[in-house]
């Protein structure tokens, strides 16, 4: 009824070679990042999805899980078949005491 059903992953299952697209905003990526997360904010993607692998899982990621469901969708109508939302965003990646960091060494957190 409201279109294609979003797979998801919780954040405590994602694999570590799972290829992990953060599309939070430069302010959100530079307060705590998932370690070896890709950062490509949401609103850069159509310019830049030739970045976004078609071979391997890919698992979307933002703050709650809202940005990353419509990214997710998107990839999806563009022919990707192996891509995932991360449930519950950075926030459950954090609570679920998954690693948060910086790229200048401070202690991460999720904005």
């Amino acid at each position: 009824m409201f279109g294609p059903r979003i797979p998801s992953v919780p954040a405590s299952a994602v694999p570590d070679d799972t290829y992990l697209l953060d599309v939070r905003e430069d302010d959100e990526w530079t307060a705590g990042h998932a370690p070896g997360a890709h950062h490509l904010p949401m609103m850069e993607l159509p310019a830049r999805i030739a970045e976004v692998p078609t071979d391997r899982d890919v698992a979307v990621i933002c703050r709650s899980g809202g940005r990353s469901a419509q990214v997710v969708a998107y990839l999806m109508r563009n022919g990707w078949e192996q891509v995932r939302n991360v449930d519950g965003g950075m926030g459950d990646w954090a609570a679920a005491g998954r690693p948060v960091v910086t790229d200048d060494g401070q202690p991460g957190r999720v904005v």
